[in-house]
């Protein structure tokens, strides 16, 4: 009897231990996991920079300063798109473990096509990992964590998305600079203009000159100096045009079309806005050839572009792609601020 009790307590112990055993090891299998998956930094208020690479050798970083965030310390970042990447930082999470038989190949796509990320905090790196491919039904992306404390990849990648977000998300921390780039090309309120001058060049009778006393009070002349009455709420309404007046794109300094501009072209249009500490800014406007498939998409031999620009801003050193849909309503001749008889 004290024989088959010993038996018992000893198998009953075995057992103990193997179950103690398990629960220790699933434990540290869940941490190891919980480790390599942890994308996600919430405290994006703190983040000061970020490194994006890709293995094209482009690369950026992103800086923040007082004035605001910079790219590569030259160029003022876009806002929203920089909004994007935050948010996106702050909530991504893993959808799903990648499965055995895919892992080998994930991995070799992306150690030749993936987007490196490294997120610093008060200077310290906080946060880095690798951003891949897509899944085939474009719902996932693939990414692989590394351990910041000795600088070595996890080996295991997952499938991350945003919860609520249908969609992939390696486009949001592209590495192009155009894309960064700031494309605000001016800003003003009413109470920051002094004087608002628009120089049509093949109709320059028609261009004006706008005098701000005050808010409430304007004047309207010629390039000459003749005095124009206008229509005082047309008048204020224009010059609301100018708050936030954006390009579509900046247009890279390398292309020919750039020295094009420099060198041979001349503006239809300028601009010139100075404020009330004297200091002034000026936008040339230049036409663009259009594309033949938009001539005949409207049925009209157009000699430019009905649609867009080319902008010269930031003292001439920015040139980017302008929608007439946001010019227009600054392209005005005096004609449009007469009174209605």
């Amino acid at each position: 009897m004290k024989k088959k009790s010993i038996i018992i307590i000893v198998i009953l112990a075995a057992l103990a231990g193997t179950s103690i055993y398990f629960y220790k090891t699933k434990n540290k299998v869940t941490n190891l996991d919980t480790d390599a998956s942890n994308f996600k930094y919430k405290d994006t208020a703190q983040i000061d920079k970020i490194f994006l690479a890709d293995k094209d050798g482009k690369s950026l970083t992103l800086t923040r300063e007082k004035e605001g965030w910079m790219l590569d310390n030259k160029y003022k970042v876009r806002p929203d798109i920089l909004g994007t990447l935050l948010q996106t930082i702050a909530s991504v999470e893993v959808k799903s473990p990648v499965s055995k038989l895919g892992r080998e190949n994930v991995i070799k796509i992306m150690a030749s096509k993936s987007i490196k990320v490294e997120i610093y905090s008060n200077g310290d790196k906080v946060k880095q990992y690798y951003v891949g491919h897509t899944t085939q039904d474009h719902l996932g992306t693939y990414m692989l964590l590394t351990n910041v404390e000795n600088d070595e990849n996890y080996s295991e990648p997952f499938i991350t998305h945003i919860p609520g977000f249908e969609g992939f998300l390696n486009t949001r921390y592209t590495t192009d600079e155009l894309d960064w780039r700031d494309r605000l090309i001016m800003s003003y309120i009413p109470p920051q203009i002094k004087t608002i001058q628009v120089d049509l060049k093949s109709i320059q009778d028609s261009s004006f000159v706008i005098e701000l006393i005050n808010t409430k009070q304007f004047t309207l002349k010629t390039l000459k100096g003749k005095q124009i009455p206008f229509d005082e709420d047309k008048m204020k309404q224009y010059i609301t045009y100018f708050l936030n007046v954006n390009c579509e794109a900046v247009i890279d300094e390398k292309l020919p079309l750039i020295d094009s501009l420099n060198n041979h072209a001349q503006p239809f249009a300028n601009i010139t806005i100075t404020d009330i500490n004297l200091k002034a800014q000026t936008v040339s406007l230049y036409h663009k050839y259009p594309l033949a498939v938009k001539n005949e998409q409207y049925g009209v031999d157009y000699k430019y572009d009905p649609d867009r620009l080319y902008v010269k801003y930031n003292e001439g050193k920015t040139t980017g792609l302008g929608q007439f849909y946001v010019f227009g309503k600054i392209l005005q001749t005096y004609a449009y601020f007469l009174p209605k008889k």
